[in-house]
């Protein structure tokens, strides 16, 4: 898990390089214009419909997870592709967990409550004032 986090903070770190003067990430494919993310690495954002919250770590300017998961969900409420989709540290009241959410399903989480995933402290730290910076990407 760790490595596999390692990974993503990296990734995370070049992503953030390449984010515009408003903090919201823009990408450009070919002469498409894929949507702007609504939120940021870093972010406290809760479900729109279930009782789970998280911090963003990643964001996919479009969805880029397996059919089979985006087939799972029932049609009626099945999410677009094309608008982004972000990597949460996620927590509800029994567990945590990683999770994947379209922007559509998800809202600014303004409680002020820290986020209690086991590795938000290997991924992110916590300034005085709650918000959540991305930690130096560990190198050897």
């Amino acid at each position: 898990m760790r490595d596999w986090l390692t990974r993503i903070g990296k990734s995370v770190m070049a992503q953030k390089e390449t984010q515009t003067y408003t903090g919201h990430l823009s990408v450009q494919a070919s002469s498409l214009a894929i949507p702007l993310a609504k939120f940021n690495i870093g972010d406290v954002v809760k479900h729109r419909v279930f009782p789970f919250r998280g911090v963003i770590f990643d964001v996919d300017p479009v969805f880029s997870n397996t059919e089979e998961w985006w087939e799972s969900i029932p049609e009626d409420v099945r999410p677009s592709k094309d608008q982004p989709y972000y990597h949460l540290l996620a927590e509800n009241e029994d567990t945590t967990y990683i999770a994947y959410v379209s922007q559509q399903n998800l809202l600014n989480d303004n409680s002020g409550l820290p986020v209690k995933h086991p590795d938000i402290d290997f991924v992110f730290a916590q300034d005085t004032e709650g918000r959540y910076t991305l930690r130096q990407a560990h190198t050897h």
